[in-house]
């Protein structure tokens, strides 16, 4: 185990003995026991966070499901153009939290407040942009994705129109919720976040079907609410920040000149962060319309699956975000041993917990499409693909837990060399193949995220075991 001195003002997890061996001027040894529960105090928040969104937005699709396979269909064509406009924002996302991280590891609490400020402002411009483009583009986009269905088609454009309209508050409240979670506070995100969900979920009971006065909106009324909730979420990190209780925070007399030097340093992490995001979205969207051609009721049955799904990865980016976030403090520190300690324990215990997860999907899975839609074809289909979900379950936790652990150490090119094969090329592929060629369908296509999933995990394991991450600057 490798022993380094441990710069001022750096904890573990809160714990003195650190603080000790400092001012003794001793060597301090991490032990397992307080990894473990560093990472554990960190992902907590984050874990709450994500799977409560997680839940509501799947809550939104059950109540979508009740107007009909094409409203699902609907909301799945508008996912991958709307996160390809958000590729700029989850960008400036890992940049920020990179460098608040590492600044907060060398106690230097003026450049971090820096960096948020910096990040408010790239957002806040980028997210108008996209936001006008987004919704002048939308009727080309969703017919992009290839829908079947007329009906599918429309309720796609509405939807993705709508979401245009809370881009600007939505990348705002991001700039906040990375440079609070790079500094070390999962919770303020996790407040604010979850008041969101609760407001989106009273406006879908009030708005998809018209309820106590209000209009019957359909697929508009699901898009709106989660606008509303945005607003929502942004108005309360607005708050959080202006308090000034917080290791990042905003106050009158501040300046808001941009700042070359950290655009510079936010750029030179978020760069190939936006690159990887971009090679994401293409290789999902060249995926998605494989799977969009198997008809209106295999894209319906694949976007409930997806929804369900999306439970491992909020579960491997809650861990991923505490091993970001303490690689980052620990690299900044000066000390990459416990950096990696960190990044271990993280893709351990998530593993453990992804393991849990697919248990319960493997045996559970007829139970859970059912709430979604009663759709017999549906059922049968999605009950099979539940079963592959479950295998694919760990290496997706690893992938995106070690992924997001590099991330944060400011190894973004790495992770979007990985993405390039494994999304852009390895998945589309993989899909092609086993739907048209084999042929297995909506199954095939499923096999090609478990081909996608493996060749991800080992990559970014070989990666962290390298170590090369240890030198780079951000």
């Amino acid at each position: 185990m490798v022993k380094t001195r441990l710069k001022a003002g750096f904890s573990i997890g809160g714990s003195i003995r650190p603080r000790l061996a400092y001012l003794l001027n001793v060597r301090y040894t991490v032990t397992m026991n307080e990894t473990n529960k560093a990472v554990l105090r960190m992902t907590a928040p984050s874990w709450a966070e994500l799977l409560l969104g997680q839940l509501t937005s799947m809550v939104d699709l059950m109540m979508v499901g009740s107007l009909g396979a094409w409203a699902i269909a609907g909301v799945g064509l508008s996912v991958q153009p709307k996160f390809l406009l958000m590729a700029m924002f989850i960008a400036l996302n890992t940049g920020t939290t990179a460098l608040v991280s590492r600044f907060k590891g060398m106690d230097d609490r003026e450049a971090a407040r820096r960096v948020l400020r910096q990040a408010v402002l790239l957002k806040l411009a980028a997210g108008v942009a996209f936001a006008v483009v987004g919704y002048i583009f939308s009727p080309w986009l969703i017919a992009f994705m290839g829908p079947e269905d007329d009906l599918a088609y429309q309720a796609g454009v509405t939807y993705l129109q709508i979401q245009m309209l809370g881009f600007p508050v939505l990348a705002v409240t991001g700039a906040a919720t990375a440079a609070l979670r790079g500094a070390g506070n999962t919770r303020a995100a996790m407040v604010y976040n979850l008041v969101a969900n609760a407001v989106s979920l009273i406006g879908n009971v009030l708005l998809i079907e018209g309820r106590f006065g209000f209009p019957r909106m359909e697929v508009a009324g699901a898009s709106l609410a989660t606008v509303i909730g945005q607003c929502a979420a942004f108005a309360m990190a607005l708050v959080i920040l202006l308090r000034g209780r917080n290791y990042v925070f905003l106050r009158r007399g501040d300046s808001w000149k941009p700042d070359k030097e950290i655009m510079l340093r936010m750029a030179r992490v978020g760069f190939p962060a936006m690159v990887e995001q971009f090679i994401i979205r293409a290789g999902f969207i060249l995926y998605f319309k494989v799977v969009a051609s198997l008809g209106t009721i295999a894209l319906a049955t694949h976007q409930i699956c997806m929804s369900v799904f999306a439970l491992s990865f909020i579960n491997g980016e809650a861990f991923g975000i505490a091993a970001a976030s303490l690689m980052g403090q620990s690299l900044g520190a000066g000390r990459p041993d416990m950096a990696l300690r960190y990044a271990k324990s993280a893709r351990r215990m998530g593993m453990v917990v992804s393991l849990c997860i697919g248990v319960i999907f493997f045996f559970c899975g007829r139970h859970i499409i059912w709430l979604y839609n009663d759709d017999p074809s549906i059922i049968g289909m999605g009950t099979e693909i539940f079963r592959i979900m479950a295998v694919i379950m760990p290496f997706q936790g690893s992938s995106v837990i070690v992924s997001g652990a590099l991330r944060g150490a400011g190894d973004t090119r790495a992770t979007s060399l990985i993405m390039l094969v494994s999304v852009l090329i390895v998945r589309p592929l993989a899909a092609y193949l086993l739907v048209f060629l084999v042929p297995w369908g909506l199954m095939g296509a499923w096999a090609a995220i478990l081909a996608d999933q493996l060749l991800r995990s080992g990559l970014t394991l070989i990666r962290l075991n390298r170590g090369k991450w240890k030198f780079i600057k951000v």
